[in-house]
């Protein structure tokens, strides 16, 4: 299984970009994103850059992964997954759409 990292990034040359995780400064391919630019924040897998986020999407990512972090080492999960417990579970589309219909079986 591969971890997608936030990362932001601080200078670009060419297809890499020396991009920050924390304190941590990493070379990260940029081939998949062309178009990202100098303070974007990008999710990283493995070395490269797969998607340009939002520093909000960058947030929540980062404190999913320290919640997990901390639950790892014994502690607790805190408040990482806040934004998925306001929201709740939710049904994609085409079966939310059932769902209005009255439809409980296909």
């Amino acid at each position: 299984m591969c971890v997608g990292i936030p990362m932001q990034i601080t200078a670009i040359n060419g297809i890499a970009a020396h991009a920050l995780d924390g304190q941590e400064t990493t070379l990260i391919d940029l081939s998949l994103t062309p178009d990202a630019q100098v303070g974007d924040w990008i999710l990283t897998f493995l070395g490269s850059a797969r998607e340009v986020i939002s520093a909000d999407q960058a947030a929540k990512i980062a404190a999913a992964l320290d919640g997990l972090r901390a639950l790892m080492a014994g502690g607790d999960l805190g408040a990482a997954f806040a934004d998925l417990e306001e929201t709740g579970p939710q049904l994609p589309p085409h079966l939310q759409a059932a769902a209005d219909q009255g439809k409980t079986t296909a």
